[in-house]
């Protein structure tokens, strides 16, 4: 894919992209992140990027979108003031104001990561103790893609991954959402090709 065909696929009304991935970024990559940031935001009229305002490729591609224009900008977050200082995002949704236990199927995609089926339970109860709340990022990552009640499930996406050990985490969960609900979905090893040099 080259950029021109990325922007054709994405630029068009109500597309809402994904721009996110590791927290860990190779001290080499992150300017790249911001500027691939900066050139999608620059050459597109309509898209909305969302983000999950986590430190790392979160924060460097959101630079680059609100150093262009930071209306197009939002950000799903864990809950509310989540890294709060840094946030750039002209609108953010935190799950505290989505009643997750009227979205079936972002519980239902959630408890797929194992590793926090038991926790996702215990929230979606009301459970906010230090152990529980560690399922909101996991319901965070799934809410980016699916979308919920007023807010529009994700067309495409944009992630920088672990290339040495790809799809863990929270990166691999949405991912994987992605690839269940037909979001197609790239990584560095297109987007690098945008960016020249």
């Amino acid at each position: 894919m080259t950029l021109a065909e990325c922007i054709e696929r994405i630029d068009h009304p109500r597309s809402i992209v994904l721009l996110e991935g590791k927290r860990k970024v190779a001290a080499g990559d992150q300017v790249r992140l911001v500027e691939l940031g900066k050139l999608l935001a620059a050459q597109t009229q309509h898209v909305i990027f969302r983000s999950g305002n986590a430190a790392g490729s979160d924060q460097f591609f959101s630079e680059g979108v609100a150093a262009v224009d930071k209306t197009r900008l939002e950000v799903i977050t864990p809950y509310a003031g989540h890294r709060k200082t840094t946030n750039q995002a002209y609108r953010t949704h935190a799950l505290d104001d989505i009643n997750i236990a009227e979205e079936p199927e972002v519980i239902y995609h959630s408890k797929a990561h194992k590793k926090m089926a038991g926790l996702v339970d215990r929230y979606v109860a009301g459970d906010k103790g230090h152990y529980a709340i560690k399922a909101a990022y996991i319901l965070r990552d799934t809410v980016k893609v699916l979308g919920a009640k007023n807010i529009p499930p994700a067309t495409f996406a944009i992630f920088y991954d672990d290339l040495n050990d790809p799809m863990q985490g929270g990166t691999g969960h949405t991912m994987r959402v992605c690839d269940e609900h037909g979001v197609p979905r790239i990584d560095q090893r297109v987007w690098m090709g945008f960016l020249g040099g």
